[in-house]
């Protein structure tokens, strides 16, 4: 490995002049076992290999960098591969459940088919028995003129105009049959009187137990309804849960591919770069949904999206958050990045604007100070700036995600825990 400058040793190495005929084998020579480094080296280099010493100064720390990143890509992998194991283990038991519920389902559905064709075969009864309730009725009210017509004459009679009847007769068996005629009557009109009463009598019994058995079967119909719902929507629940779940894993298999890609470009690049400086190569945010450091430690004081002021009944858009922090608080970048914006900008104080892979940007509005500059190169926990206060007076800071040019929820992409 060659030798490195540090940057006051870079500046010793410009004051240097050239070595006219020393080479570091000499050097080497007049003091063997020495450790060459940093302006001691430059010093006794030529001038041909300062320009060696200024880019290997300048490609150290790009070189950190980009080992830096290597690693957060690997420890970012084996924690997708970690959630793909879990997510595998979560659906595997979704879908056992999943078929205990379906077949809970297909149970209350044919529940409710047995008890849909039992209730509409007890309302078809009671309407039966309904019917032949009024057709007796109207049997009944048939009859009743010329019963009460027979009844009055009998009561007008009385029981002397029994006699009368009886003895208008000339012979014995005359009489004989008058008085079972006389009886006869009597007693079919009695029968028939009470046979009616017995009749209704029992067909309201019927009726009154039809009626109970109707609202029986009707709330049990309601119930196996509202079961069968619940069923459904359990069924329903989960089949979305279970497909969320594969959606995700089908996002976390293409973001883990991505993340291998880019660990290993820059592997490779490092190791074909050795000495010559480390490569631009920047890992995708989409990787890290869920999983990005916050910009500073604090309270969310506003969330995203639309907010409705109860007490004035006024609605508020807003494309981020607000989190509540210290004064003076840093503010760090929660992903490597180039610095696109930073300067002050109407409403959110000084504003700083970090571009990165994939068309993504990250905003960090109500700053005090911006310590980055238009154009500069930052890695994921690196200060951008110090907290300052909003037009509100509260000290907070204002972060902003947008993911192919629309804001997102800053919530569903930051680690959880600081809420």
């Amino acid at each position: 490995m060659a030798s490195r400058c540090s940057e006051p040793d870079v500046q010793a190495c410009r004051r240097v002049p050239p070595a006219s005929g020393a080479g570091p084998g000499s050097v080497r020579d007049l003091m063997p076992g020495r450790t060459w480094r940093g302006a001691s080296a430059c010093r006794l280099f030529p001038a041909g290999v300062l320009a060696v010493c200024l880019a290997l100064a300048a490609a150290a720390p790009a070189a950190q960098d980009a080992k830096r990143t290597a690693q957060r890509a690997g420890e970012r992998i084996k924690a997708l591969l970690q959630e793909a194991d879990a997510l595998a283990a979560q659906q595997s038991k979704l879908i056992v459940e999943l078929e205990g519920l379906d077949k809970e389902r297909r149970a209350r559905t044919a529940e409710l088919r047995r008890l849909e064709s039992e209730l509409a075969e007890a309302r078809r009864t009671l309407e039966a028995s309904s019917a032949r309730a009024d057709a007796l009725r109207q049997e009944a009210e048939s009859q009743r003129p010329d019963a009460e017509a027979r009844l009055v004459q009998l009561y007008k009679l009385g029981r002397a105009g029994h006699w009368r009847l009886l003895l208008d007769v000339d012979d014995v068996r005359s009489l004989g049959r008058a008085y079972r005629t006389a009886a006869a009557m009597t007693a079919i009109d009695r029968q028939r009187l009470e046979a009616h009463q017995r009749t209704l009598a029992a067909l309201e019994e019927e009726q009154k137990e039809l009626q109970t058995r109707t609202a029986m079967l009707a709330q049990l119909h309601a119930d196996a309804q509202r079961a069968r719902a619940a069923a459904d929507r359990a069924v329903d629940a989960h089949t979305a849960l279970v497909d969320s779940i594969d959606a995700r894993r089908d996002l976390n298999a293409q973001v883990t591919g991505e993340l291998q890609s880019v660990q290993q470009r820059l592997q490779a690049s490092l190791r074909e770069a050795e000495g010559n400086g480390a490569p631009g190569i920047e890992l995708p945010l989409r990787a890290f949904r869920g999983a990005l450091p916050w910009p500073a430690p604090g309270r969310v004081q506003s969330r995203f999206g639309r907010e409705t002021n109860a007490r004035f009944g006024t609605a508020v858009s807003r494309n981020g958050i607000e989190i509540a922090v210290a004064a003076g608080q840093r503010v760090a970048a929660v992903h490597e990045g180039t610095v696109a914006y930073a300067d002050e900008f109407t409403g959110y104080g000084t504003l700083v604007i970090v571009e990165h892979d994939g068309g993504a940007f990250s905003l960090y509005g109500h700053l005090d100070a911006a310590h980055v500059a238009r154009g500069q190169r930052v890695e994921a926990g690196a200060p951008v700036g110090v907290s300052g206060r909003n037009p509100s007076g509260n000290t907070v800071v204002y972060f902003e995600l947008r993911i192919d040019g629309r804001p997102v929820d800053p919530l569903q992409w930051l680690q959880k825990g600081n809420q």
